[in-house]
């Protein structure tokens, strides 16, 4: 099973990505993104879902970070920032995608399975 890396700092929002994931991949948490980088260069993750808005490390640095040195690692960016600029700066920090908090399972399931199946 894959494992899929959650950066996310609010409690509520990982538990709901825990409910998602949990039937299809393994998971862990960062709560930073300074723990996220950390995790990545440990190895063993598939793909990251990446909180944009973090302490520590904010989510766009950290991207930027991670592919700098693990550039095939897919990034799905998750902010409550839906705007078309915010999508723009994901997108330029390394992002692979891009989805809009609050996520549908549906669109969830769907990105990551687009990025390295089931």
């Amino acid at each position: 099973m894959k494992t899929i890396l959650v950066a996310e700092d609010n409690d509520s929002n990982y538990i709901l990505m825990t409910y998602i994931l949990k039937r299809y991949y393994n998971f862990m948490r960062a709560r930073n993104g300074q723990e996220a980088v950390d995790l990545t260069d440990k190895g063993g993750i598939d793909l990251v879902l990446m909180d944009v808005k973090m302490p520590v490390m904010d989510g766009l640095e950290a991207t930027a970070i991670i592919k700098e040195r693990h550039p095939d690692l897919p990034i799905i960016a998750l902010t409550a920032n839906a705007f078309e600029s915010d999508r723009q700066l994901a997108m330029q920090a390394g992002c692979d995608d891009f989805l809009s908090k609050p996520v549908s399972s549906e669109k969830c399931l769907a990105a990551i399975d687009k990025m390295i199946g089931k």
